[in-house]
């Protein structure tokens, strides 16, 4: 039988560390195009219609069909200490207002029940997609009204489409700056604790980055043809910069153990390609997939996410396995040029410290394997205990923003003396004819059951007809939601009575909270289904086990079920909230579950296909199966360590934003890589193989027609002569 044939990870490899200028600089042209085609083309966000599903999406559909742009609305609320001493204020205000050039419609203040308060209603003159950015100086205008008027006792709240558009958009902004000049420079200090050389850690946040900037251009150019949400590119430098790093050390650290073991460069580089550029194909590949799942949620937002996350981890997948071989032969030696003292350990015969210490832990886990097991899983389920009382909603801004932000300040303010009016529903109606008899005989019974406060407004021209219809309370409670749907049911009754003359739908912020909720429980299942089996399956081809594929998806159930655990304790309980800077807020993002889930299935198999095939590669060797683990966990112990720090890191980030969904979603993704690299990776794993024993390696007789994967370290090439080196 002939030699082995190299795997496609060992052939791109070497093929890159002998073309190191051409894999260098096809890069560098690769993110310089990337970057230009995605500027010239610009990003597509997504419409009103095409975020949200359901009725309330259809609602928006007719207006948007029907030419009708809907100004964006904004009230001011003006207050005294007694009933009418606010109109001279009022009045003021209204003029400034007005002088702004910005404002129409202009009505009569609306004085509250017990005359202390007013209410001014107005509208933005202009496209409502760009009210946002011509509503400063009616800002500016309400700023200075508030600080006259606090000296005489008036206080002034605002809150309108524009003016939290506005806010929101400023605050993403903000957060997405805070979370870049705040995650890279932490992984870079993470990254010259573990290599205590500034080259050495360099190069995998330079490839992270300049991977994301790539993804960037592309996710651009995909937006013509998928349109986004603005939270996408957030999602994807985070998964950017996480999986970019991940992949670059994982190769690098095994390419520096294996020049500590005694080999040569080029020796060294090519058991790196073989070995942990495999992994990181074949992880790549198991979190381009498990992403692709997000699709089947029937959902823009997700489907957005889905693009993007698979984007970005084939960009870093790609340039982890061709780039950096390049690099790393180029440099050679001065890979640890910029050796920082007492940090600057190299290691000896392969072992690093981070091994010694894992190789100390592990002797009880696999003394033991039973006890650790139990204990194990144990841990993990109390933690995702509270999960089963897990409450989700689409958080408003109150609680998006923190009840304290001004914004949530003044909505919850103007709410109380005016119910329903920030947050109102709207039914939505077409007809052939809006102006026949069955048509307005419809209209005035929907107006009739919308009750007291409902406005009908009709646009003959475009035979569309809407009402505006006050929920109780803020809008978004318990009775806001009762209300809702009596409204619903009186729509769908009057709409069964017309026949063919009207079709009306509910629309309106709560509508659509209640549809999208609605729809991520009936998408969750086909997403979870699909992911799973995807997940079986890569394991299964890859290490012709079914044991390991198994295993492999219950491991990642319960580090996604303890997320979901402290997730809820935290967030919705408020059981330590305010240690990571947040509150309880009573649910959790509605989109957060699915989206979690997704995320770990995927880069929880960054960890686990590099540990399990280290053990497997030992396996191969000939040592047996608590040997082959000891030494997969303990030579992997310190990539394991330094790629989970580095990824816990960046989304503790995230963890400190503004917005309570970034707050969410950074803790419970950095909670579960720090479990899944730490209780599963050093204590479940390998005390489940430890009992599982030989039947972790055992193909059932069906499946031996799969191919034959090698995980075997390849002979040094000592006839191979040693490349020039070339200028890069």
């Amino acid at each position: 039988m002939g030699a082995k044939r190299q795997n496609l990870a060992a052939r791109l490899g070497v093929w890159s560390a002998h073309h190191r200028r051409t894999a260098i600089l096809g890069w560098l042209l690769f993110v310089v195009l990337a970057t230009v085609v995605g500027g010239a083309t610009g990003t597509v966000t997504a419409t009103d219609d095409e975020m949200g599903t359901g009725d309330s999406a259809k609602a928006t559909k007719i207006l948007d069909d029907a030419g009708i742009d809907e100004p964006a609305g904004e009230l001011v609320m003006v207050g005294a200490k007694s009933p009418g001493a606010w109109r001279d204020a009022a009045a003021d205000l209204s003029r400034a207002l007005e002088r702004t050039g910005r404002v129409t419609g202009m009505k009569e203040p609306l004085p509250s029940e017990d005359g202390k308060e007013a209410l001014l209603r107005f509208e933005m003159k202009g496209a409502s997609d760009e009210a946002a950015d011509r509503v400063q100086p009616v800002l500016d205008a309400v700023g200075e009204a508030k600080d006259a008027g606090a000296e005489r006792g008036i206080t002034v709240h605002q809150f309108g489409d524009a003016s939290s558009e506005k806010h929101l958009n400023d605050l993403l902004a903000d957060d997405l700056r805070k979370a870049e000049f705040t995650a890279v420079p932490l992984a870079l200090g993470i990254l010259l604790v573990a290599f205590g050389a500034v080259v050495a850690a360099l190069l995998p946040v330079g490839l992270a980055l300049t991977a994301c900037v790539a993804a960037f251009g592309l996710l651009s150019l995909a937006s013509h043809s998928l349109h986004l949400f603005e939270t996408t590119f957030s999602v994807m430098f985070l998964m950017g910069l996480a999986v970019g790093v991940d992949y670059c050390l994982f190769y690098l650290r095994r390419e520096r153990d294996e020049r500590a073991a005694g080999h040569d460069a080029e020796t060294a580089l090519r058991i790196a390609a073989a070995t942990s550029g495999r992994a990181v194909l074949v992880s790549g590949l198991t979190v381009m997939v498990a992403m692709a799942g997000m699709f089947l949620s029937g959902l823009l937002l997700f489907k957005g996410f889905a693009v993007a996350t698979v984007l970005v981890v084939c960009v870093a997948m790609l340039g982890s396995v061709t780039v950096l071989p390049a690099l790393l032969a180029w440099l050679g030696d001065r890979i640890d040029a910029g050796r920082i003292p007492f940090l600057n350990r190299r290691a000896k015969k392969g072992v690093h410290a981070g091994g010694s210490l894992a190789g100390s832990l592990l002797k009880p886990v696999l003394a033991k394997p039973a006890f650790f097991a139990v204990a194990a899983t144990a841990l993990l389920l109390a933690l995702a205990a509270p999960a089963l009382g897990m409450k989700t909603e689409q958080l408003g801004l109150e609680k998006q923003f923190g009840s304290d932000a001004p914004l949530s300040v003044s909505f919850r303010e103007i709410t109380a003396e005016f119910p329903g009016g920030p947050a109102p529903a709207r039914v939505v109606a077409e007809a052939d004819d809006i102006r026949s008899p069955a048509a307005r005989d419809a209209l005035r019974e929907l107006t009739r059951r919308a009750g007291e406060g409902a406005e009908l407004t009709v646009h003959e021209r475009q035979d569309v007809a809407e009402i505006t219809v006050p929920l109780p309370g803020d809008g978004t409670g318990a009775d806001a939601k009762k209300a809702l749907a009596a409204l619903r049911a009186d729509v769908r009754d009057v709409r069964a009575g017309t026949g063919t003359a009207l079709t009306a739908y509910v629309g309106g912020d709560l509508a659509e909270s209640e549809d999208f909720t609605d729809q991520l429980g009936r998408g969750i299942v086909p997403v979870f289904v699909f992911i799973a089996a995807v997940t079986f399956l890569l394991m299964l081809v890859s290490f012709r086990s079914v044991v390991i594929a198994v295993t492999s998806i219950v491991l990642n159930l319960l580090s996604v079920g303890a997320a979901y655990g402290v997730m809820t304790a935290v967030f919705q309980h408020g059981w330590g909230a305010s240690l990571v800077g947040s509150e309880k807020v009573g649910a959790i993002e509605n989109w957060m579950p699915l989206f979690v889930l997704v995320v770990l299935f995927g880069l929880s198999m960054d960890y686990h296909v590099f540990v399990v095939s280290r053990i497997r590669e030992a396996r191969d060797r000939g040592l047996g199966n608590a040997d082959a683990i000891r030494e997969g966990i303990t030579r992997t112990a310190g990539a394991v360590t330094g790629a989970a720090v580095i990824m816990v890191a960046v989304f503790a980030v995230f963890g400190t934003l503004s917005m309570q969904d970034m707050q969410q979603m950074g803790v419970g993704l950095g909670v579960a890589v720090l479990l899944d690299a730490t209780v599963v990776r050093m204590v479940l794993l390998p005390s489940l193989m430890s009992l599982l024993g030989e039947r972790n390696w055992h193909t059932p007789r069906y499946l031996r027609w799969l191919p034959q994967v090698s995980h075997e370290v390849p002979a040094p090439a000592a006839a191979r002569p040693t490349p020039t080196r070339q200028p890069a």
